[in-house]
């Protein structure tokens, strides 16, 4: 079992705990640091395969939940996995549906054994123990899957986050058993610490996940409501609990600023919706910061979007097209923006990982959240 995968770190900073690492997966190598471009129904939204490749994405995100219900999982399985499904021949991590549960609160119903639901599609009944939300990844195929959790609304007390915790590694531990049933090759399962911002609970939840002996680790629960220091404090508090010979992913944070947040204190993987969305909305990442296109200023700015990217959208058109596309609700707009915004993210944890092979993490991060030298 699990012969396909290995996880080596390969340079650390002497200034934080980044790091940069190597995953061995059945579908090819990911360096980390490493951002994940969302692709929730198996696809990043108004994006191709081709463009992800061209964009230099190592493996993307899609979610068990949403696959489960549309198509469903044996369309997916006989079309010979997901991989071959959506034509993606990298690395795929699933999320196991965890945070629908959390986000379609009204639809759904948290049960000991699992979650009863009505679909937001049809309104159909379903019920998702942890032995299903495995079976149902392995039957998508994706290279790494992803522990059954609640994700704890905040804010909650402590007794609220203390009981939802404890369910959360009772489902850890069965999702664990059922995923070693299966005996697939390659495939991988992370568990999910919880424990909202309780610095008892994220030691008890890394501790007993750590147990278990999961390839990988994913620190779940964050970016739910809480402020930014609240965010970090939980990860001074639970990265260091966590083996330091597995992959560590921050699940559903992705700013620039995040990340780079999350590498120094060691992470290794991000995935976030915020960039595609953002971009859909005209608000997009530039070196000289966030920049709107719907602005009016800029439908005469015939100068690029970012003078010092390099991404194909940069290099072709001009800031008063892209306002022109935006401002005319035309299709394209929305593309040539997640075109943008996705390589600006790739780009950032390119020059990241190569700023800690260099030794110059730390320069490398107060560079860029200060350019101004405040």
């Amino acid at each position: 079992m699990n012969q396909v995968f290995s996880f080596s770190v390969e340079a650390t900073d002497s200034g934080s705990l980044a790091r940069t690492g190597r995953l061995r997966l059945p579908h090819g190598e990911v360096e980390t640091p490493v951002f994940m471009p969302v692709g929730t129904q198996a696809c990043v939204k108004t994006l191709t395969q081709e463009d992800l490749h061209a964009l230099g994405a190592q493996i993307i995100l899609c979610n068990a939940y949403h696959l489960y219900l549309r198509p469903g999982v044996d369309i997916i399985r006989d079309a010979g996995g997901l991989h071959r499904f959506m034509v993606w021949d990298k690395a795929i991590l699933t999320d196991s549906g965890g945070f629908q549960v959390f986000s379609l609160a009204q639809i759904a119903k948290v049960l000991p054994d699992g979650v009863k639901f009505r679909s937001h599609i049809d309104g159909s009944y379903h019920f998702l123990t942890p032995e299903k939300v495995i079976d149902i990844q392995v039957g998508l195929g994706a290279d790494i899957i992803m522990c059954f959790d609640e994700c704890t609304e905040y804010p909650a007390s402590h007794q609220r986050a203390k009981d939802s915790m404890a369910r959360t590694m009772r489902w850890a531990e069965r999702c664990y058993a059922r995923w070693k049933e299966s005996e697939t090759v390659g495939q991988v399962l992370f568990g999910i610490v919880q424990g909202s911002t309780f610095p008892d609970l994220r030691r008890e939840s890394a501790a007993r996940l750590a147990e278990l002996g999961f390839p990988g680790y994913a620190i779940g629960g964050v970016s739910v409501g809480e402020s930014k220091e609240e965010m970090l404090d939980v990860l001074h508090i639970t990265v260091p609990c966590l083996p330091g010979n597995s992959p560590r992913y921050l699940m559903g944070v992705g700013s620039p600023e995040d990340f780079l947040e999350g590498v120094s204190l060691g992470i290794d993987m991000f995935d976030c919706v915020m960039p595609t969305r953002n971009a859909r909305n005209g608000a997009l990442f530039t070196s000289e910061g966030r920049l709107n296109i719907r602005n009016s200023r800029f439908q005469n700015d015939y100068g690029p979007l970012d003078p010092a990217c390099g991404c194909p959208v940069c290099r072709t058109y001009s800031r008063a097209y892209l306002s022109h596309l935006y401002r005319s609700g035309e299709i394209t707009a929305l593309r040539l923006n997640t075109l943008h915004n996705l390589y600006y993210m790739l780009e950032l944890a390119a020059q990241t990982r190569a700023a800690i092979r260099a030794g110059r993490f730390s320069e490398f991060k107060r560079t860029f959240l200060y350019p101004r030298g405040e």
